[in-house]
């Protein structure tokens, strides 16, 4: 792809449309939406394809990995923090839950609020997987130094507050 861009990205003025640069001028190699968008297919791809050899979905591991840092939290969170639809997250829970890997209980205060938990079978099974996850993430991040990575991560939270719909 011929890199064509070498004006500003941000025109954050508001007078008028034409200060906008237009996509042609940036270039998808320097829209950041989009790179984010292919390093998360690529991330997610990677990642389907290891987890094959563990008999798990990226929803599922996705949801223990949550629960393996933060447990209880109810369907609704779980779903936020896996960044994964209610509708698939509830199905991805039936089987968590029939496999041993998780619990879940109603409130007392609230019988209609359930807590999602983590079991000890849960526990185990993903961290067999975390060797692999980390391995892909280190892969990600060849050539990135700690300085590098942390500025990353500190933008990262920068957009996502602007983004955010969610307390969490």
């Amino acid at each position: 792809m011929a890199e064509r861009f070498s004006g500003t990205v941000f025109r954050r003025s508001q007078d008028s449309a034409d200060k906008r640069p237009t996509m042609g001028e940036i270039g998808l190699n320097h829209f950041a939406p989009y790179l984010m968008n292919r390093l998360m297919a690529r991330w997610n791809i990677n990642m389907s394809d290891e987890l094959r050899e563990y008999d798990m979905t990226t929803a599922k591991m996705r949801a223990l990995a949550v629960l393996s840092v933060s447990s209880p939290v109810t369907i609704n969170e779980l779903s936020v923090f896996a960044v994964t639809e209610q509708s698939t997250m509830s199905r991805t829970l039936d089987s968590l839950e029939q496999q041993g890997y998780i619990r879940r209980q109603p409130r007392a205060e609230d019988m209609r609020i359930r807590d999602v938990s983590i079991t000890e079978e849960g526990r185990a099974a993903f961290e067999k997987v975390w060797p692999t996850m980390y391995d892909l993430f280190m892969q990600m991040f060849d050539g990135v130094d700690e300085t590098e990575y942390r500025a990353f991560i500190s933008t990262l939270h920068k957009v996502l507050q602007n983004i955010r719909r969610h307390e969490i």
